[in-house]
């Protein structure tokens, strides 16, 4: 599944790659089960899956998105859910794939969760997820240097991330 992105989008390829790294560097920080460790890095290779139903156009737009093409990026993770819950042995990832886009405030999507009713995969996700979107080059944007993206991480801890999740994602920076 995850050559399946890359044949879409080699970006994304890197990109979830990259998450998965950071992910996996947080989940070991803080001495998470192994079990868990592996569905987690399982989930991040994927989280991004279902990019694959989003048009070109779209993913690569070069300015700003208008409220028709951002409704349709905000699919992706309940099209990646759908496609990890068809088969068996994914089901139990999905749960991460599903939510990486919440925010610890209530504001993100699809459910609107917040605090810890957000899976800790997911709240994991977002912060891994997001230091890489804010590094990497992206046809809309300049990266922000490393710098940049550890103020913002620290300024939306406990609004867009979960606190905990930070402070452990920048001890292991």
């Amino acid at each position: 599944m995850a050559q399946m992105v890359d044949a879409c989008d080699h970006h994304t390829r890197v990109h979830s790659l990259r998450v998965t790294r950071y992910a996996l560097q947080i989940a070991l920080r803080m001495a998470l089960p192994g079990g868990f460790i592996e569905q987690l890095r399982t989930a991040a290779l994927l989280h991004d899956i279902g990019k694959i139903s989003v048009r070109d156009d779209i993913l690569f737009k070069p300015g700003p998105l208008n409220a028709e093409e951002f409704a349709c990026i905000r699919r992706h993770p309940a099209v990646g859910t759908k496609i990890l819950s068809s088969h068996n042995r994914l089901r139990a990832v999905a749960p991460f794939v599903l939510h990486h886009h919440e925010r610890w405030d209530g504001k993100g999507y699809p459910d609107g969760l917040q605090g810890e009713e957000i899976p800790l995969g997911a709240r994991i996700f977002a912060v891994a997820d997001a230091f890489e979107a804010m590094t990497a080059h992206r046809p809309y944007r300049r990266a922000l240097s490393r710098d940049e993206a550890v103020r913002e991480l620290i300024k939306n801890a406990d609004t867009q991330f979960d606190p905990r999740i930070v402070e452990t994602f920048l001890k292991c920076l």
